[in-house]
């Protein structure tokens, strides 16, 4: 995997989703390339393989994320991956970021795509607004992969959150830094600066989420980095909030959850996405249901 570092400064400013490494990109055809009109925002979406429906979310600022995973997660299903508000090829409005209204736009989505329920991934801020597609809209959401996600805001480490807190001023200096990148002239459409003003706003403030978590219908599956943002602590609340980590499973593993934690070896929070591993244990979780239909 091509990786490059498209500004040093911004990973010593903020050590978040938000600032990732400029990833190689799947080339799209124009056949692929889609746009939903959806809660007031052009949503773009690409569409790869076929099967059973997939939804990915993206991480903060990098619509491209998952690297050449986008792909290997197609082998089996159909993936649908989806540009956030103001990220990518998606157009900013005036709307504020929120994982809550993002998640709705992707609950639109999914009743735009006429698709009943689908499976949805998503990582670190993709991974938030997953959770709250299937929190706010349970009737669409069937299975659930949250790749690096909190729960609350305290489920980062302190460095972390003080960063989001920064994130917002230092976005004057990170936007031209980006626009410069591969990444900027990939996507020469975003406004930068704005984005990144208008992620700090959103991750500087508080959240939690546990007591919605602990309510959650949809069968999900949690993944980490074993070197992540996210704190080992959080790590384990959050997987006793989905009614892990309470008793031995038993010999035969009737007594285990229906929900899933695995954590990476050898990862972080900005490898964990194009992980070699990542797509086999997706694929075992969401089943061989989830193979391509003839």
């Amino acid at each position: 995997m091509l990786r490059r570092d498209f500004l040093k400064t911004a990973m010593a400013t903020a050590v978040l989703t938000a600032v990732l490494p400029v990833r190689a990109k799947e080339t799209l055809t124009m056949s692929n390339q889609h746009v939903a009109d959806v809660n007031g925002q052009h949503l773009f979406y690409s569409v790869h393989g076929a099967g059973k429906p997939l939804i990915l979310l993206h991480g903060g600022i990098d619509p491209d994320s998952f690297g050449s995973n986008l792909a290997e997660l197609a082998k089996s299903r159909q993936v649908i991956a989806v540009h956030l508000q103001a990220h990518g090829r998606t157009p900013d409005t005036d709307r504020p970021l929120r994982s809550e209204t993002m998640g709705d736009d992707i609950a639109a989505l999914i009743g735009h795509l006429k698709l009943g329920k689908a499976d949805v991934m998503g990582y670190s801020l993709g991974s938030s607004v997953a959770l709250q597609t299937a929190i706010r809209h349970p009737d669409v959401v069937n299975r659930l992969v949250l790749v690096s996600a909190a729960m609350r805001q305290d489920g980062f480490y302190p460095e972390v959150v003080v960063a989001f807190k920064q994130l917002e001023a230092n976005a004057a200096t990170l936007g031209p830094g980006v626009k410069a990148s591969p990444l900027g002239q990939t996507y020469p459409n975003v406004d930068w600066t704005n984005l990144f003003r208008k992620v700090g706003d959103m991750t500087k403030r508080s959240f939690d989420w546990s007591a919605e978590v602990a309510k959650l219908q949809a069968r999900t599956l949690l993944v980490y980095a074993d070197a992540d943002a996210i704190r080992p602590e959080h790590m384990v609340e959050f997987w006793k909030a989905l009614g892990g980590g309470q008793r031995d499973a038993g010999i035969d593993g009737s007594l285990r959850p229906a929900n899933e934690l695995a954590i990476l070896p050898n990862t972080t929070h900005y490898t964990l996405p194009v992980a070699p591993l990542l797509p086999e244990i997706v694929e075992r979780f969401l089943g061989a249901a989830s193979k391509a239909v003839a």
